[in-house]
């Protein structure tokens, strides 16, 4: 299986509403809804349309096929500032990697690793000092990802995001060397 990552355009819009809506679908009917996404509200067209025009939308294909998708910016969006981080860096000279979702049907293959390796080498490749990930306490398939890929666990915290159901996550990065 041949994986590869692209920048997406407005022409992949649908597509990735779609697969999204799929998977937060999946993931509700099947009691494995770890990220606490919200069909049709969070990731849904408006934030993937956002992402999209700040170019920072990329999706994995799998033999030219969409498999995978996710969001590398530099906005925390929530309070990481108050986090007692394993090296102090300024916005702006930290990744934090979003919305990392793969197609069910493909669970178990390495994609969401791939997509990981991918955000740590463009990270280091564009400058940057350290990429950092926030994850829902629960979610323990995308911790273990994590901390396989090398990022360390920072803290449990507020990000003051407003989210009732979310009140805390967990803050991982890695530290480009």
């Amino acid at each position: 299986m041949l994986f590869e990552i692209k920048k997406c355009d407005l022409s992949d819009l649908d597509e990735l509403t779609a697969m999204y809506d799929n998977l937060i679908f999946y993931m509700d009917s099947t009691n494995s809804n770890y990220p606490k996404w919200t069909y049709k509200q969070y990731p849904a067209r408006a934030s993937i349309r956002a992402a999209i025009l700040s170019d920072s939308q990329y999706a994995c294909l799998c033999d030219g096929r969409l498999c995978g998708a996710f969001v590398l910016n530099t906005d925390p969006q929530g309070a990481y500032n108050k986090a007692k981080w394993s090296i102090d860096l300024k916005d702006g000279e930290y990744t934090v990697i979003h919305s990392l979702g793969v197609v069910q049907t493909m669970y178990g293959c390495g994609i969401g690793s791939f997509m990981v390796e991918y955000c740590k080498k463009k990270s280091k490749n564009d400058g940057f000092r350290a990429v950092r990930v926030d994850v829902v306490p629960s979610n323990y398939p995308a911790i273990r990802m994590y901390e396989k890929a090398g990022f360390k666990y920072v803290a449990e915290m507020d990000l003051e995001r407003g989210i009732e159901e979310i009140p805390t996550f967990l803050l991982f990065e890695f530290v480009i060397a």
